[in-house]
């Protein structure tokens, strides 16, 4: 079971919440410590999850967890909705970085990512949620108000004295809608547009294996680090090996990246064309059918 499943098995499932994404973070810029001396609380890693809820109407959850060393449970530290996130920051628009900000209503956390995959990731499936979140509780809220002061008109709407009138119900409909202020959406600002496009299940399976090839790689660094250490040739060799082999993964997987790209670019070019043969079959057929 990897970090992901049991985070969402310990922490989300028992809440009746679905995790759809986790990156693991460090603090782009440290707290200022304080001079009162503290006791130590010891080493952690911090990961910045975010769930939806199976119970409808549905709810987005930004939660931050952390794992302390030693320990294999983890922590619910803080927890906002989509609605106290202002705005995400990608702070580099032209490349893939690990870098990133949340916006809060309260307050602002710059993280950085363990690899720029795992933040492309992130923000990526982050948008689309936040995307379908605000159509879907934009159009309830607008059903709601437009369906107010519409209802069918019966007897007890014109007898008596106390009913309003139909230019009172009118008036007080406008007021109404005068009065209703849309729910302020999430800021998606300095991100790559592969990231808020239509591409996206092509880009997140390529980030994916990116991030995949990251992990494999982190694992073997202390794997060559204690094989060095213990003076064994025949595990050096193979720890070198398996680098090489993780190596060449990597480029064959960023040549096949851009090869799918230039095809994705091939299949637009051919769907414009083919719109315009389709459009100058039809005016051919207008013309001659006068």
């Amino acid at each position: 079971m990897n970090i992901q499943s049991a985070i969402n098995k310990e922490l989300f499932i028992p809440h009746n919440e679905r995790m759809l994404v986790a990156v693991e973070v460090e603090r782009r810029k440290r707290k200022r410590l304080s001079f009162l001396p503290t006791a130590s609380k010891g080493r952690y890693t911090t990961f910045i999850c975010l769930s939806v809820t199976n119970t409808k109407p549905h709810q987005l959850h930004i939660t931050k967890v952390k794992q302390f060393d030693g320990s294999p449970s983890f922590t619910r530290r803080s927890q906002w909705t989509v609605e106290q996130l202002r705005q995400v920051n990608g702070i580099n628009p032209n490349k893939d970085s690990p870098e990133f900000d949340l916006v809060f209503d309260n307050t602002v956390d710059q993280w950085v990512a363990s690899s720029a995959a795992e933040k492309c990731i992130f923000v990526q499936i982050l948008y689309h949620a936040c995307q379908t979140h605000w159509e879907g509780t934009t159009g309830v809220k607008a059903g709601k108000v437009g369906r107010k002061g519409r209802g069918p008109h019966t007897a007890q709407d014109t007898v008596g004295p106390s009913q309003p009138t139909s230019s009172q119900r009118s008036r007080a409909l406008q007021t109404r809608r005068k009065s209703y202020v849309p729910p302020r959406q999430t800021e998606f600002i300095n991100c790559q547009s592969k990231l808020t496009g239509d591409a996206g299940v092509l880009n997140l399976a390529i980030y994916r294996c990116k991030a995949f090839l990251n992990r494999m790689k982190n694992m073997m660094v202390p794997n060559r680090t204690r094989s060095q250490g213990r003076g064994q040739p025949g595990q050096r060799l193979s720890g070198n090996t398996v680098a090489n082999v993780v190596q060449r993964m990597n480029v064959a997987l960023g040549e096949r990246g851009d090869r799918l790209t230039r095809a994705e670019d091939k299949t637009v070019e051919l769907m414009h064309k083919a719109q315009q043969f389709a459009d100058n079959a039809h005016k051919l057929a207008l013309k001659y059918a006068k």
